[in-house]
């Protein structure tokens, strides 16, 4: 239990952000597994596109400061590679 005021502003605005952040990873980790399918499929046109789509939302969450930039580069970097390969 917090004891002073600023300690229950704390604990409120720490549960905002949580299930913002919690909203965010979701969407991303939806969006990945929907690129996935896309890739398995053999489409380029429909992988290129979940790839823009998935690799916006990355940008998005690294805005917010739910994911860190090096981790975003990292999960962006090998979907293009395996992309490129689908070539």
């Amino acid at each position: 239990m917090p004891n002073t005021k600023s300690a229950v502003t704390r604990v409120r605005s720490d549960a905002k952000k949580t299930e913002r952040n919690k909203s965010v990873k979701s969407r991303v980790k939806t969006l990945e597994k929907r690129y996935q399918t896309a890739l398995t499929g053999g489409n380029k046109e429909t992988a290129t596109t979940a790839f823009r789509t998935y690799s916006s939302a990355v940008d998005k969450a690294v805005k917010t400061g739910t994911i860190h930039k090096s981790t975003a580069n990292r999960k962006k970097s090998r979907s293009a590679v395996k992309l490129a390969a689908l070539s």
